[in-house]
């Protein structure tokens, strides 16, 4: 269900972006959009482990540096089938994780010094377990497409407020309905970063059940969302960035309560109800 509400979702952002450019900056408009927004986002893509990692000054461990958080890895990459990732542990109380990388055989997870405070190890098995399934479901892709094209349409938006302000025309060829022009450049980057929160929520959930089916144990995760909510709302991840929160498996900003069409994660809550379904019920 996951995966094709995400199909439906990419689909709506691709046929926005053929109808935004369409009226605000012709097929021309669109079509450099859509390249320019592909570009940054390919190197975004491509080097997206190192450019993360380094933003939270992660350091790679070995085996012997970081036995049972390497242990563990290792029997989930086995279980799931993957590449063993690299693995990386950032100097932050707050306890949280992610994983990245451009395809399964250069993956990484990374893990705070908070979270291995926090949790038992079963409860981190369970959470990264929820990082390699992200992996598994090339997740790291999908959500670089779905950027790409919000970012296109909200390019062309650009575009079409400054060809307004200078007298520029769409398509000297067609007419354009100047209160409809209106209306696409505010309502269609808006709707198209409503999609792609709504695709990184999916993601998510995706996640959560893949990495239930991976550690065998949907309870140990649920139990670990448990706490790591409570713990970020207590310990907020200081110089977390807004355009990396989606990453983490909970959301690291403080700042109060967001509008849940806006946020990156779904509600802790229902995630949590969903996983203690795939058990049976809540068991403590």
């Amino acid at each position: 269900m996951n995966f094709f509400k995400t199909t439906i979702l990419l689909a709506v952002l691709t046929a926005m972006l053929v109808f935004a450019g369409d009226a605000l900056g012709g097929r021309s408009g669109a079509i450099t959009a859509l390249i320019f927004a592909g570009i940054m986002n390919f190197v975004t893509y491509w080097f997206s482990d190192k450019i993360v990692l380094m933003m939270y000054r992660a350091k790679p461990v070995t085996e012997a540096d970081a036995p049972e958080l390497y242990a563990i890895t290792r029997d989930l990459t086995m279980k799931a089938g993957l590449p063993m990732p690299k693995v990386y542990i950032m100097g932050n109380d707050t306890p949280n994780a992610f994983a990245t990388g451009r395809n399964p055989g250069h993956a990484a997870v990374a893990v705070t010094t908070g979270i291995m405070r926090l949790l038992t190890r079963e409860e981190l098995t369970g959470v990264l377990a929820h990082e390699l399934a992200h992996i598994q479901n090339r997740d790291i892709l999908i959500s670089t497409i779905a950027a790409t094209i919000a970012g296109a349409i909200s390019y062309l938006a650009h575009m079409a407020q400054w060809a307004a302000m200078f007298g520029g025309a769409r398509d000297n060829e067609r007419e354009g309905n100047p209160i409809a022009l209106i209306v696409m450049m505010i309502v269609a980057p808006l709707a198209a970063m409503i999609i792609q929160m709504a695709i990184s929520r999916s993601r998510e959930y995706g996640a959560d059940t893949g990495g239930a089916r991976i550690c065998g144990n949907p309870l140990s995760l649920a139990n670990a969302l448990r706490k790591l909510e409570y713990a970020n709302k207590r310990i907020p991840m200081v110089g977390a960035n807004a355009a990396t929160s989606h990453m983490f498996i909970v959301n690291p900003l403080s700042g109060g309560s967001l509008l849940r069409l806006f946020s990156t994660h779904p509600p802790i809550e229902e995630r949590i109800k969903r996983l203690e379904a795939m058990a049976g019920g809540p068991r403590y």
